[in-house]
């Protein structure tokens, strides 16, 4: 079955949950987690769940387990804490979590940065995507500029799809 075929057998509709990790933000100022959830209401998915965290490894298992525990939520997307800085624990958190990487999205998230974006400053860029038990989970970067491409070129064009997957 080719791509396009797989596509055509997707739903149209993904329940999410949204995670926004980080140390000063709150819901006033959470623009890269309302522009998540922007991308997923206009492209016809559900938001179930929206939730900000501290920067920790607890409190970012805990979020993300709440979400793959939820037999309504499909697919759980988180934004922050993914720099180099000693803070930064989301993708060691999110990479000890999963069963399967699907390590194109990082790759890939990382070309287009490079290439549309910020030049070579890409190779600090870190994100991470796969599965845990039957919920996919992607998580980029908090910037806004971040959220906007993973959106646009890879999340919102797949999702669907890697959900179809996963329901077989």
């Amino acid at each position: 079955m080719s791509v396009s075929e797989h596509k055509q057998h997707s739903k149209a509709s993904i329940t999410c949950k949204v995670i926004t990790i980080s140390d000063t933000r709150d819901q006033s100022t959470d623009k890269s987690g309302k522009l998540m959830m922007d991308f997923l209401t206009t492209s016809g998915h559900v938001i179930k769940d929206y939730v900000i965290v501290e920067d920790n490894q607890q409190a970012i298992r805990e979020a993300i387990d709440l979400g793959c525990k939820d037999d309504e939520i499909e697919a759980v997307l988180t934004n922050g804490g993914t720099g180099m800085a000693k803070r930064d624990v989301t993708i060691e958190t999110v990479e000890d979590m999963l069963d399967k990487e699907m390590v194109g999205f990082g790759e890939l998230f990382r070309m287009l940065s490079y290439t549309e974006d910020i030049g070579s400053a890409a190779i600090l860029s870190r994100a991470i995507a796969g599965v845990r038990n039957k919920t996919v989970l992607f998580s980029t970067p908090g910037s806004t500029g971040a959220v906007r491409l993973a959106m646009e070129k890879l999340i919102i064009p797949e999702l669907p799809h890697v959900v179809w997957e996963l329901s077989k």
